[in-house]
């Protein structure tokens, strides 16, 4: 069983940057693939970004490539997400998610654990 804690989250202005940071429990963390996701009202759970265990494979969604960058600190069980170049359209609650697997899944199926998901807010 691994407990995700996501935190970071907040009110920025367009062009911003945040730093979200999810806490995970467990012995085991390094063994998980982890990933976030983010889910904007009225609007599916979609990927954002995945990491490898190793963190040697890393997959980014089209829409965010070149403005945020997923991150993994094994020694502190905790995943990042910068987030940098901010758009209205980035306004959604984010998920962190766990996999036990070895694939770097960019679809919500293939997570096993969830955080609570952190509120992010982008003003125009």
């Amino acid at each position: 069983q691994v407990q995700l804690v996501e935190s970071g989250g907040g009110l920025v202005q367009a062009g911003g940057s945040l730093r979200l940071s999810c806490a995970a429990s467990g012995r085991t963390f390094s063994h998980y693939v982890m990933g976030w996701f983010r889910q904007a009202p009225g609007k599916e759970r979609e990927f954002v970004a995945a990491i490898s265990w190793s963190g040697g494979s890393i997959n980014y969604a089209d829409s965010v490539k070149g403005r945020f960058t997923i991150s993994r600190d094994n020694a502190k069980n905790t995943v990042y997400l910068q987030m940098n170049s901010l758009k209205p359209e980035d306004t959604a609650v984010y998920y962190c998610a766990a996999d036990r697997g070895v694939v770097v899944s960019t679809t919500p199926a293939g997570y096993d654990y969830w955080g609570q998901g952190t509120q992010v807010t982008v003003s125009s």
